[in-house]
């Protein structure tokens, strides 16, 4: 048994402990960078607390190659010690490439992979320090930093071992009263992001401990948040995020992340309502096809997703979207594909990064059929 953990140095975990993130940031020198989501209530006291010596940024949408460069040519003009995001997913890729980039000295564009050139980073990143405000992604512990391309139809991942955050701030304070349709996607995503590790064939005893203990809270975290504003929900699901980012930066995804980069690509949708969209049908044609160890894997997935929805382990998968849906979550027709995009999107697909991690190879066929289900 060989098996390495990546991880940040530093994971705090816990209401109240975004206190610290202006004292704990300022260890790493005086200049700072602040990332921030579209509106920067949530980091004003952050902020506040800096002062005067820290640049503030708003990512106000998932960050694109373009929004990069720009914001990479701004932040080096203030000079920046290390670099801080406060917000959701978009904002912490954002704000984990600018620590990447910052210190760069060629473009980004030499080290996105697919359809870069996919260089080794040639500067070590500025420090960085993730806060979420959302529970779903998992940024704040991954090397990764999503970017997307819409010139290409693609959005690729900016990747390093030294992006990983120095510190990792999660309190789930912050995701309280964050409405219902980003909870339910982001919550969605959080689930596929310990579902997939834990069946990747890429899994260890490491990401299994932390991912698959983690699924049921998440999934009833869900279930009660749907009926309301829950603190031990939002610290149950802000956990499972961790946990997923977790398993995820140490055993990668799976099909509905392969998927998803391609569709989130083409057609800009929100990446948590594509990855909910396509976790049941997913879910369904990998036990399909999965023998051995795999499908015990599968198996032990679906028989706890009955066991929050009913039904049998079979109907599993079906019962998850099915709620979901009736939750309000979109469906893939709802966020821009077509059935005409189908095969195209399955082609894309078989090549994405994500998709070496999925337990099982699916034919292009099975693939189509996958898109037609979550349509």
């Amino acid at each position: 048994m060989t098996f390495s953990i990546l991880q940040p140095a530093q994971i705090l975990f816990g209401r109240g402990q975004a206190a610290r993130a202006a004292d704990l940031a300022r260890t790493f020198g005086p200049r700072g960078l602040v990332v921030h989501g579209a509106s920067p209530v949530r980091a004003a006291p952050v902020l506040a607390a800096l002062g005067p010596d820290t640049l503030a940024l708003a990512c106000a949408s998932e960050p694109t190659l373009a929004m990069l460069e720009t914001a990479t040519q701004t932040a080096r003009l203030h000079r920046p010690d290390w670099v801080l995001a406060m917000g959701g997913g978009a904002a912490l890729d954002l704000g984990k490439a600018l620590a990447a980039m910052i210190p760069a000295p060629g473009p980004a564009l030499d080290h996105l992979e697919g359809v870069g050139k996919g260089l080794p980073l040639a500067a070590a990143p500025l420090p960085f320090i993730a806060v979420p405000t959302t529970a779903g992604t998992g940024a704040e512990v991954t090397k990764n930093a999503v970017i997307g391309l819409p010139e290409h139809g693609r959005k690729v991942s900016l990747r390093d071992d030294r992006m990983i955050a120095r510190i990792a701030i999660i309190d789930p304070a912050l995701t309280d009263h964050c409405p219902w349709p980003v909870t339910l996607a982001s919550g969605l995503d959080a689930v596929t992001q310990l579902i997939e590790p834990y069946v990747s064939h890429k899994a260890t005893p490491y990401t299994d401990a932390i991912a698959f203990p983690a699924i049921e809270p998440a999934l009833r975290a869900l279930v009660r948040l749907q009926d309301g504003e829950n603190d031990g929900a939002r610290d149950a699901l802000a956990w499972a995020s961790l946990c997923g980012g977790l398993a995820l930066a140490n055993a990668g995804l799976g099909l509905v992340h392969g998927f998803a980069g391609v569709i989130g690509g083409r057609t800009g949708a929100a990446h948590g309502a594509i990855c909910g969209a396509l976790l049941g049908p997913v879910l369904s044609m990998n036990r399909a096809l999965a023998v051995g160890q795999a499908r015990e894997k599968l198996d032990r997935v679906c028989a706890i997703v009955a066991k929050v929805f009913g039904g049998t382990d079979d109907q599993a998968p079906a019962a998850l979207a099915n709620w979901a849906h009736a939750a309000g979550l979109a469906r893939l027709s709802d966020l821009g594909v077509t059935k005409n995009d189908h095969a195209a999107v399955a082609t894309a697909s078989q090549s994405a990064s994500s998709t070496k991690g999925n337990p099982v190879q699916v034919p292009h066929v099975d693939l189509c059929s996958i898109l037609e289900r979550a349509g």
